[in-house]
């Protein structure tokens, strides 16, 4: 029989959860609302005038084709950084799931990278692979290959999304790592009783196993690859060379703080907060039916 609280008083549930939905209110509904207001004013970078446009600032974007680029350079490094990050920590949380020896200091060490903040892990990997100083870049030029991602918008773009990756993998690692760790061995003794090799077992008994973990972790790397990855392209390459890297969460940046245009910003990011929530939603609608719980 299940134990549930019983409170005396209605007043008092409705105060347990205040601070929480102040929280809500206070940093995530009102400035969402004041964005979408204000991307509907045509206002001076020093906020002397404003006025009230309707929908140009929209039709502006939409009209834009450097936009356009942006949106399709965000969707490709967010395919790009959750494909391999994931991937990349399903494997390293698979290993560390083994009985071997010193697995405790390899788990502790696949954590440490999360704690490093985004601005930081630019930092890092813009001295590793600086054409003219970086250990991994003389490693690549020593190979004949031609590294300089200042000049090479692809280098560039692989460079961000190489970090943003290598940012990402210790949090999918910690969540696949417990995934793992949930699933009943007698499961896995009993296929390998029957004769199913370890990548048969993998496939049909781990991996749907870990489809809540997966789903799960689908949308907290697309929402990553969207957001969190601002730092990173900051330090590392500021959108260039010539906005190879500017991203859709940069280009707000841009175009509101550096630009001058709060409008046409806050337009920018109505549209992006709509992109990530109809990405949200259509995750839940099709592929959380994929999901064996």
């Amino acid at each position: 029989m299940q134990k549930q609280a019983v409170f005396q008083s209605r007043l008092l549930p409705l105060l347990l959860i205040a601070p929480q939905v102040a929280i809500v209110l206070v940093f995530f509904y009102w400035p969402a609302a004041q964005a979408v207001w204000q991307s509907f004013l045509l206002q001076d970078a020093f906020g002397l005038s404003t006025t009230f446009i309707w929908f140009e600032n929209y039709q502006d974007l939409l009209r834009d084709p450097d936009y356009f680029n942006s949106v399709v350079r965000t969707f490709v490094f967010s395919a790009a950084i959750a494909v391999c990050s994931l991937s990349l920590a399903l494997l390293f949380a698979v290993m560390a799931d083994k009985p071997l020896r010193g697995a405790t200091a390899y788990r502790t060490l696949m954590i440490w990278p999360y704690a490093v903040a985004p601005p930081v892990v630019g930092v890092l990997w813009v001295f590793m692979l600086n054409p003219s100083l970086g250990v991994l870049a003389q490693g690549l030029r020593n190979l004949g290959f031609d590294w300089n991602p200042l000049l090479d918008g692809n280098q560039a773009a692989a460079l961000v999304i190489l970090a943003s990756v290598w940012k990402q993998i210790s949090y999918n690692f910690l969540f696949f790592l417990a995934g793992l760790q949930a699933i009943p061995s007698s499961v896995i003794e009993a296929a390998a009783i029957d004769g199913a090799r370890p990548v048969r077992r993998f496939w049909t008994i781990v991996f749907p196993l870990l489809s809540p973990t997966i789903f799960f972790l689908i949308v907290i790397n697309v929402v990553y690859a969207f957001f969190d990855t601002f730092g990173i392209i900051d330090t590392m390459t500021r959108g260039g060379p010539a906005k190879a890297t500017e991203t859709l969460v940069y280009k707000v940046y841009l175009d509101g703080l550096l630009g001058g245009n709060l409008g046409g910003s806050a337009a920018q990011s109505v549209i992006l907060m709509a992109i990530v929530i109809a990405l949200t939603a259509i995750q839940f609608r099709f592929v959380e039916r994929k999901v064996t719980y």
